[in-house]
């Protein structure tokens, strides 16, 4: 097998966060629903945007954030998705690359005008640390087989797709692309669910990606009983075992459970004090695939994990403090 050049090669929505804290009353004003992501248009986005008290602008989007998290704990990390030439997608660009990400530029393709504006996500987070969540994918939408770049496949350990990205059908398409080069690069193949409204749209072509394609599934509780069309989390928790090499599965408090073959391993959440929960779920993924690729077993992947969601939902946004490199050196020594 050929050396690579990337740990993590991440596939997704290339959009902005812009994030604030909000009190209840926000959500109630714009018509929000409370906890969830909706997708909207860019009149709407860009209403909400301008109503945003001091908001912080980051790039986004769920496999976007698991490779900054990821790049800083010291993996080696390129992503692929689009976005437009104006101001919000020299934003995106900046800052994904000042967080140590490979992003190459990517030609729009397909039928779409090619003055569609970079995606947005609009991300109004409540006192009580709720992320609520409405989405213009823009640009990011564009997003079509032939921009998977085969020569970025055979140089990456693992290729990590996103769940919202599963929508338009040249994406879905572009999710087939990338595992076929990765199987025949020997390469593995993890996805993110990222969130049940996307499973509850697009449920039978999941569940045949997962599995035909899949060798590691991230899901929490609701999204793989959505997937599997189950009430009771242990029984779909059985059927993914059934279809994937590795399951790592995501419980909020109750923490995450990882199925590999016969082995179960529980794995306890790690307490702090919740302030947003905004990319909860990335960044276990990105704990979860560093410590993976460098070798460590399931229990350590998924205490990463574990450690890198409760360092990111303590404070404002997606990203980590600066001390998580450190507290993570310590895990894996």
């Amino acid at each position: 097998m050929a050396a690579t050049h990337f740990d993590i090669l991440g596939i997704g929505n290339a959009i902005v966060d812009q994030l604030a804290r909000v009190p209840e009353s926000f959500l109630t004003r714009h018509d929000m629903r409370k906890g969830a992501m909706t997708l909207c248009d860019f009149e709407t986005a860009q209403r909400l945007a301008e109503s945003l008290p001091d908001p912080q602008e980051t790039s986004g989007g769920s496999a976007a954030n698991t490779c900054a998290v990821a790049a800083s704990l010291g993996s080696r990390v390129a992503f692929l998705g689009k976005v437009a030439t104006d101001r919000l997608g020299a934003r995106f660009r900046e800052d994904i690359t000042r967080a140590g990400v490979h992003f190459p530029p990517l030609p729009y393709s397909g039928d779409g005008p090619v003055d569609e504006p970079t995606g947005r996500c609009v991300v109004a987070v409540t006192p009580d640390g709720q992320r609520t969540l409405n989405t213009f994918l823009g640009a990011s939408t564009r997003f079509a087989p032939e921009d998977v770049s085969a020569e970025l496949v055979a140089h990456s350990g693992v290729i990590y797709l996103e769940g919202y990205l599963f929508d338009p059908p040249p994406a879905q398409a572009a999710f087939r692309r990338a595992a076929a080069l990765a199987r025949q690069a020997g390469r593995k193949v993890a996805l993110s669910l990222s969130d049940p409204f996307c499973v509850d749209r697009h449920r039978k072509g999941f569940r045949d990606f997962v599995r035909d394609s899949v060798d590691l599934l991230f899901a929490n509780e609701a999204e793989l009983c959505s997937l599997y069309e189950e009430e009771d989390f242990a029984v779909a928790a059985e059927r993914a075992r059934a279809e994937v090499a590795i399951a790592a599965l995501t419980r909020s408090e109750a923490g995450s459970v990882i199925l590999a073959g016969n082995r179960t391993t529980p794995v306890p959440a790690v307490p702090t004090r919740v302030v947003d929960t905004t990319g909860a779920g990335d960044a276990y993924a990105a704990g979860f695939l560093h410590a993976h690729m460098a070798g460590h077993d399931l229990e350590v992947c998924g205490r990463l994990g574990s450690l890198a969601a409760s360092e990111v939902i303590a404070h404002l946004g997606a990203r980590p403090d600066a001390g998580l490199p450190a507290r993570a050196a310590l895990l894996l020594a």
